[in-house]
């Protein structure tokens, strides 16, 4: 077999970026595509076999136009343009990467990272009410509070209402000590968090001061109407279905509604139906309402993360089929 090599022109600038700590980025490339890279004489030099070489040199390519856009490039990243160029869908990172929804506090782009995130987003955007289904890691709920604070900043909406279940306490958060804010936060700490890192403190403060910001246990939301808000239910496997259909019910006139939650991760007593169980079968066919499912690929967290997910869908699975053949075997 003939050796094919490609040469790269990479400015220095993108060089530590395109290799990573100790070029780690560019031994992920090596190893999955055996083939081998080396950087000499300000170019990156890609040697292998031919088919093996014209993938890894549009994989660095992809990531070197990234990282001029002004990336910072991370190991998730680079794991998902490799996965992507092997199922042949070369430069989604490129096309996802012009969709920014807005910035945290510090400047930082708060931009989809894969193409079931993009999918998320623009089904936020064209649809009245979003179910987004997923594992841990996916974005879930973060993306959903960018498009909430930026639909919030440009007056499309005139409040931002969060809500999750309580169900740790059974909602009887009376056992918990000090006032109601004191009993309702620790349910409601990873809304809070992602509220002070895209607005800020300061700005959340004086917004929930004023009633603009509310967060709350999804109990409380009994008996309202919510008009022109943006109301986002997190962690929903863990509401019952009396639960979810009184909260569809509180959505009023110029109101969009972000439903998220983890089927495989609930909370709920071992024989209880989940109502994001139950809505998924229920609301499938209702025009301007829209089902996302991210999968362990849309993971962007620790790459460890990704892998846990996986190892649990896998496993998952594999008892669902035994059970199933045992069943039959009766």
């Amino acid at each position: 077999m003939n050796e094919f090599t490609i040469r790269m022109d990479v400015p220095m600038e993108h060089m530590k970026n395109l290799f990573g700590a100790y070029d780690a980025y560019i031994k992920k490339i090596e190893k999955d595509f055996h083939v081998i890279i080396i950087n000499r004489d300000g170019a990156v030099k890609i040697s292998g076999d031919k088919e093996d070489v014209e993938k890894a040199a549009r994989t660095v390519e992809e990531l070197v136009t990234l990282s001029k856009r002004g990336n910072v490039l991370q190991e998730q990243n680079i794991d998902y343009a490799i996965e992507m160029e092997k199922e042949s869908k070369g430069d989604v990172l490129l096309t996802i990467d012009g969709d920014c929804i807005c910035h945290t506090i510090n400047g930082k782009p708060i931009k989809p990272k894969t193409l079931g995130q993009k999918q998320y987003v623009d089904a936020i955007r064209n649809n009245m009410i979003v179910f987004g289904i997923g594992p841990a890691g996916t974005g879930k709920t973060y993306l959903a509070m960018a498009m909430a604070i930026t639909a919030f900043k440009s007056n499309e909406v005139s409040r931002i209402i969060l809500t999750r279940p309580a169900i740790e306490a059974g909602e009887k958060l009376g056992f918990l000590p000090g006032d109601l804010q004191s009993k309702v936060d620790p349910y409601l700490r990873p809304l809070y968090d992602a509220l002070y890192q895209i607005m800020g403190a300061e700005s959340f403060a004086k917004n929930m001061e004023k009633g603009l910001i509310e967060v709350a246990p999804l109990a409380y939301m009994r008996g309202r109407t919510l008009d022109n808000a943006y109301i986002i239910l997190d962690e929903a496997q863990n509401t019952t279905p009396a639960q979810m259909k009184m909260f569809l019910t509180r959505i009023g006139f110029g109101s969009k509604v972000i439903i998220t939650g983890d089927a495989s991760q609930k909370d709920l007593a071992p024989d209880a139906k989940s109502g994001l169980d139950v809505a998924m079968k229920v609301l499938s066919k209702i025009e301007d309402i829209a089902f996302c499912n991210l999968t362990s690929k849309d993971v962007v967290r620790h790459p460890l993360v990704q892998k846990i997910v996986k190892a649990y869908e896998t496993y998952e699975t594999r008892e669902k089929t035994y059970d199933k053949k045992r069943r039959n075997r009766r």
